[in-house]
């Protein structure tokens, strides 16, 4: 994909950035998994940053009650197929976008073709057995992970690539199995906003991640809480008995 100097002018404005790191996202080939609340901001925001290849994930359909936050989406859009008004809202936004977009689901089989090629993962979804699974197939594709998560007013970021450094864990260490009282949005509620605020941190990780500038979020959880409009970091470590990344 080709660096357009005026629609990108204030990323080559910035020294972390510049040119050399406009042409390296122009060259990224980024797999977000999940076209929902968190992969509908992050996909937006990577698509106007200029990422030259988007490869999108999700079988569902859009529904009336998806639109409270999941921005890629409009009234007449319900009932069509995620990945391919995905395709459309983002060519619209960049026509030299190269988007692949796929209704499918990401399990085991179809994440490593899912993965190829790609320079990094985002996963949006909403249930364990997913993440687990991405993450499993990240490790295996020695790609990171940048992974994020929702509920009610709070949410969470954080990046994982146990191949960058000895001590860096993977989503697995953070989480080891599916929490027995786990909860979805769609029994909790969520407030919208709240995936807006984290599926931009997610694609800011990912730009970061490509652009090598500041310090990505690697072995470290942000967590925003909305009600209270207080974010903390805290320190990840690596599970050395871990299922995923360790002996485990």
């Amino acid at each position: 994909m080709p660096v357009n100097p005026v629609r990108h002018a204030r990323h080559i404005l910035l020294r972390e950035i510049g040119g050399p790191g406009q042409q390296r996202l122009a060259r990224a080939r980024v797999t977000i998994i999940g076209a929902g609340g968190l992969g509908a901001p992050a996909a937006l925001y990577l698509a106007a940053a200029g990422v030259g290849a988007i490869r999108i994930a999700d079988p569902d359909r859009v529904s009336l009650d998806n639109l409270q936050r999941q921005i890629l989406y409009r009234t007449q859009d319900v009932g069509r197929l995620k990945a391919e008004r995905a395709a459309e809202a983002l060519s619209a936004l960049d026509p030299s976008l190269e988007i692949d977009a796929r209704a499918v689901t990401a399990g085991e089989g179809a994440l490593p073709g899912l993965l190829a090629g790609s320079d990094l993962v985002l996963d949006g979804c909403d249930d364990f057995a997913t993440r687990f699974a991405v993450n499993r197939a990240a490790i295996a594709a020695r790609i990171p992970l940048v992974s994020g998560a929702v509920g009610r007013w709070e949410g969470q970021a954080g990046v994982f690539a146990p191949h960058l450094a000895p001590a860096a864990p993977c989503y697995q260490c953070l989480v080891p199995q599916s929490p027995p009282d786990a909860e979805t949005c769609a029994t909790t509620g969520i407030v919208g906003a709240l995936t807006g605020i984290i599926g931009s941190v997610m694609a800011l990780e990912a730009i970061k991640l490509i652009t090598g500038a500041g310090e990505p979020l690697l072995g470290r959880l942000l967590i925003h809480d909305g009600l209270s409009g207080r974010a903390r970091t805290v320190r990840l470590h690596r599970d050395p008995a871990c299922k995923a990344c360790g002996a485990g």
